[in-house]
């Protein structure tokens, strides 16, 4: 498959529809964050280092990351950052777009890191919640 077809099957699957508030996954929601249905948000391809300021700007100035955090991210996000071959980063959705709750996040990087080697697609979403 080719990286198209890959997102394509991601922003498909019933488990991309979750609202992150909650609820779970929601076949026939509409509030997921990433969740246009007709595939028209458009992707941006990044490099790793890009991407690694991306979500370095989103952790630092808000807190000091506690030791076992970093961990977990280092291990989670950012080692998976650094073996994949692609990494798109899911573009904003615009004011159109504002939760039904208001606006609940300001800023939530969101990217789709694909590693072939491994045979993962992996879907980050960094919320501040």
């Amino acid at each position: 498959m080719d990286d198209t077809e890959l997102l394509a099957a991601l922003i498909g699957h019933a488990q991309f529809r979750d609202d992150y508030a909650g609820g779970g996954v929601l076949p026939e929601g509409t509030r997921h964050v990433l969740a246009e249905v007709d595939h028209s948000r458009p992707l941006r391809a990044h490099q790793q280092e890009k991407a690694v300021q991306i979500l370095r700007e989103w952790m630092d100035p808000l807190w000091d990351v506690p030791t076992e955090l970093e961990a977990y991210l280092r291990r989670e996000v950012f080692d998976r950052l650094a073996a994949a071959d692609d990494i798109y980063h899911l573009s904003e959705l615009g004011d159109e777009a504002i939760h039904d709750w208001g606006r609940v996040h300001d800023y939530f990087p969101e990217f789709v890191l694909i590693d072939r080697s491994a045979g993962q697609i992996t879907l980050v979403v960094a919320a501040d919640d």
